[in-house]
């Protein structure tokens, strides 16, 4: 395991090479492995973090979710990525599409890993709950747009491969799937809350608190600027 979540510092250190192997299928079931070991590993931990300040069952659960909100929005958005491309003349298989997906979340997962030691302090020196969610959706946006921009370099390097036709229409897809990504990952999100926690309510597995993500988000950045005033 140890092995396996060194992989991130080969993404990080040496991305071209790293890209470079993805693109002539070199070790890929080995990478995707590895990657997917080092995402549920990281993952747990950030999410076990994020629970912690309410009760150990509750950072239990989130240590459980995070891994399985990212694993199931792979799922769920890989396929369109990969078969829309191949549509419009790209050469790539479907391990190496998944091999750059799981780039961009090892990448997400690191990053958020980094960000635990704030997590954590705010965890435990605030009580305001709507504030302590909104941090915890700007951490994940900052690290889910670096993901994005791995996976973005990695696609432009295997699609050197490719011929040119088409390629434009191939980047407006990835752009779109971007998007999409977005909106599943982040309702699935929503879905499988709460991952931090109200500590003034008793523990949960999963809650409901409106319609969808944004209007939730929306509903408790206003409490957090009514309660700024």
């Amino acid at each position: 395991m140890v092995h396996s979540l060194t992989i991130i510092e080969t993404i990080l250190r040496n991305r071209l090479f790293f890209f470079g192997e993805v693109r002539g299928s070199k070790s890929l079931g080995q990478k995707t492995l590895d990657m997917m070991i080092s995402c549920l590993v990281f993952f747990a931990l950030y999410g076990a973090v994020m629970g912690a300040a309410h009760s150990p069952l509750q950072a239990l659960s989130s240590a459980v979710k995070l891994p399985m909100l990212f694993l199931i929005t792979l799922l769920i958005c890989t396929p369109s990525l990969h078969f829309f491309n191949i549509l419009f003349g790209s050469k790539q298989t479907l391990p190496q599409t998944i091999a750059l997906v799981l780039t961009a979340m090892s990448t997400t997962a690191v990053l958020l890993v980094s960000f635990a030691p704030v997590t954590l302090f705010f965890l435990l020196t605030s009580r305001n709950y709507p504030f302590l969610l909104l941090l915890n959706v700007a951490f994940f946006a900052i690290s889910g747009v670096m993901g994005i921009v791995f996976l973005r370099q990695g696609f432009e390097m295997i699609s050197e491969s490719d011929n040119n036709e088409n390629i434009g229409t191939r980047r407006l897809i990835f752009t779109i799937w971007v998007v999409l990504y977005a909106f599943v990952g982040s309702q699935m999100a929503y879905t499988l809350s709460p991952f931090v926690g109200d500590s003034s309510e008793p523990f949960v597995v999963l809650t409901q608190f409106g319609d969808n993500f944004y209007s939730y988000l929306f509903q408790r950045f206003n409490e957090v600027l009514i309660g700024a005033w």
